[in-house]
């Protein structure tokens, strides 16, 4: 079948990946079982700028399988998450984008909900909650922490900012200020945008190979200065409304 005559997807999945070199195999294996019946759709793996094997592997199972669904990009060099979601989002042929993390700790079964909450016109963005974590108690313990104070600066309130799957409107994606960490702000973002957010439970799964690439040192004041910019863009933001075209 010729590209031509290939339906546009209803939906396109941008899963960033930075040296999950033992889990992506998996990850595309059960991702292509999850959504198959759930097509037309398309699946962006952005390599993040990887220093192990997960470029090739990506690339090698793509060739196997002849897997037209998947395409796969590879930034130049490791530019964090949020970077590597936007790349993905600016590749995305879909109206509505969704992502989720390469971790495998996202459970791919809850996404045929999440977008069509979004195709149905429920709301722009929906993003999940993870009600049961299975992460330490010390990541659990941080990421509540960090809810609180990023909802007590920003103003608004966000169950779960820091979830990897969400469900969004790309629209709003690409008109969303751009910084590092602004992939935990989409809901907040969303709603700046004037756009409608709904949040529901999706599952959990422990890590079933590779560490963890962040953590507390790494997240807390840099999330701190986030939160306060997040609050300075909403005090600024301005919605724009075409009232009539003559």
């Amino acid at each position: 079948m010729s590209s031509s005559s290939t339906p546009p997807p209803r939906f396109s999945l941008v899963v960033p990946v930075f040296n999950e070199e033992a889990n992506v195999a998996a990850l595309l294996q059960e991702v292509e079982e999850v959504l198959a019946p759930h097509g037309p759709f398309e699946v962006v793996l952005v390599d993040d700028g990887s220093t192990d094997a997960t470029y090739q592997r990506m690339v090698d199972w793509k060739r196997q399988r002849g897997a037209g669904w998947l395409r796969i990009l590879r930034l130049s060099r490791n530019g964090g998450q949020s970077s590597a979601v936007l790349a993905g989002v600016e590749q995305a042929r879909a109206p509505i984008v969704a992502t989720m993390d390469g971790d495998m700790q996202n459970d791919p079964r809850d996404l045929p909900r999440m977008v069509a909450d979004v195709e149905s016109g429920r709301a722009d963005a929906v993003v999940g909650v993870r009600r049961r974590r299975m992460d330490t108690f010390v990541r659990r313990l941080s990421s509540r922490i960090g809810n609180a104070v990023r909802n007590a600066v920003t103003g608004d309130r966000v169950q779960d900012a820091a979830c990897g799957i969400k469900a969004i409107r790309r629209e709003f994606f690409l008109a969303a200020p751009r910084f590092q960490g602004m992939h935990r702000f989409m809901a907040t973002l969303v709603r700046q945008l004037g756009g409608n957010v709904a949040e529901t439970d999706v599952n959990h799964r422990p890590r079933a190979a590779g560490v963890a690439k962040y953590g507390i040192g790494n997240r807390a004041l840099r999330g701190l200065r986030d939160c306060f910019g997040v609050r300075w863009l909403g005090m600024r933001a301005i919605r724009p409304v075409v009232r009539d075209e003559v």
